[in-house]
């Protein structure tokens, strides 16, 4: 028998298979579009539940991040060392999207998030995203840009306003 696992894959469904998770964080239902990053608990006898869901817009040369919630009453299910060993990846969310930036980081120049949450803020930056200027608005460089570039994707992400 196998322990306990988290397994973070992005999942074409999944708006459906986190729905109750997001239906309890947000009161709605999750985006119907692309991309969904779930976070699985895989349960010693294989069933998987999602512990975490982040979704991803993808806008050309960016992506932009939102929709995230994590199920705070997992943890308590968990076992003592899959417990201990999110505590030390930073947490549900920051390890989801620690995953979730490097799996887009090839297609995408820039990762952009809209937090108004001092949580999820801190989170965020500790994950290696950075304030941008614009009040909520973070950005995740997935590679080198000279400035012009970069202040032309803050200003498209900008101008979207709240996502």
């Amino acid at each position: 028998m196998r322990a306990a696992a988290l397994d973070i894959r992005e999942v074409a469904d999944g708006g459906f298979q986190a729905r109750e998770l997001f239906r309890r964080h947000f009161g709605d239902e999750p985006p119907a579009i692309p991309h969904h990053v779930i976070a699985f608990e895989r349960a010693a006898d294989g069933a998987a539940t999602p512990v975490c869901y982040v979704h991803f817009t993808p806008l050309g040369d960016l992506l932009l991040g939102g929709g995230a919630c994590v199920d705070r009453r997992a943890m308590r299910r968990m076992t003592p060392v899959l417990r201990e060993a999110i505590r030390a990846g930073g947490g549900l969310y920051r390890i989801t999207l620690e995953w979730a930036v490097r799996h887009f980081a090839p297609t995408h120049k820039a990762i952009f998030g809209y937090c108004g949450d001092a949580l999820a803020e801190r989170v965020d930056l500790a994950a290696g995203f950075e304030r941008t200027g614009h009040r909520h608005l973070l950005v995740h460089w997935t590679r080198e840009l000279d400035e012009a570039e970069r202040a032309r994707l803050v200003a498209q992400a900008h101008a979207i306003g709240p996502f």
